[in-house]
């Protein structure tokens, strides 16, 4: 079980905000008139269907999906496309594991912002690179190939490489998926760690049971915000509806409340 810090409701300086966003891709709006507020410290959850918007929200923040409307704001000061403060974990999908480098020259590309002019790294950069890499378990596979690895070690080395440039925000799309229960298990708990150590999270998650339940706050999302706050208020049958279009029973099982997908029954009209 996770032990994430609780959200903060009551601070006035907000980490991230949005404030009336419209956004998206060439010319065409994913979210419309978004409005939320993360606090430092907080571990989010973005939840919601395919296309419903959770990667367009984050790479908004990050900056590289167009705002046509209102703002983003990264401590009180306008979000840009070059964020020192941001660590970003894309899907694995959308990586060419075909780029020929290893597990240790993939976390040393985080360190760019730090001596962007430079073409090689020092001494600095390769030991912080090796001492995030042994945190996070993987320095055995520094020489590795990146495609050679598990689905597990691919998303830690891309966790390390956003950390190795002491980042106050990460954003994660999707870390956990495709994992088995003890890796995804494993991630959790080391971002779990990180949380406490005072990094902000934001993820996205199709996990409901397994992942958004034991955060302390999550945000249904299709299009626009549904609803936002601790899962036992937002995962509510009428919520969860309204967020996946589709009916979502609620049960309750020792103190959790779990989510269940009705399943089709198939040869019936």
């Amino acid at each position: 079980m996770l032990h994430p810090k609780p959200h903060d409701t009551t601070s006035e300086n907000p980490l991230i905000e949005l404030r009336s966003v419209s956004c998206g891709y060439q010319n065409n709006s994913i979210l419309e008139n978004l409005s939320l507020k993360i606090m430092a410290g907080d571990f989010v959850g973005l939840l919601g269907p395919s296309g419903s918007g959770k990667s367009t929200l984050l790479r908004a923040i990050l900056g590289t999906a167009k705002v046509y409307s209102g703002q983003i704001l990264i401590e009180k000061t306008v979000s840009s496309k070059k964020q020192p403060l941001i660590g970003y974990v894309p899907q694995l999908e959308t990586i060419d594991w075909n780029f020929p480098v290893t597990a240790e020259q993939v976390v040393l590309m985080g360190r760019i912002t730090h001596s962007p002019w430079l073409p090689w790294h020092n001494h600095q950069d390769r030991k912080q690179t090796l001492d995030i890499m042994t945190q996070l378990g993987i320095r055995h596979l520094h020489n590795k190939h990146i495609r050679e690895l598990s689905g597990g070690e691919q998303q830690r080395v891309f966790l390390a490489r956003a950390l190795v440039g002491n980042p106050k925000i990460l954003l994660l799309d999707e870390p956990v998926s495709g994992m088995d229960i003890k890796t995804r298990d494993d991630t959790m708990h080391v971002l779990d760690q990180l949380n406490h150590e005072g990094i902000t999270i934001l993820m996205t998650t199709h996990e409901i049971n397994s992942v958004a339940a034991h955060l302390p706050w999550v945000i249904c999302l299709n299009k626009s915000i549904i609803a936002e706050g601790p899962p036992s208020a937002v995962f509510t049958a009428d919520i969860l509806n309204k967020t996946y279009n589709a009916e979502m029973p609620i049960t309750e099982f020792e103190g959790l409340t779990i989510v269940a997908e009705k399943p089709h029954v198939f040869g019936k009209k």
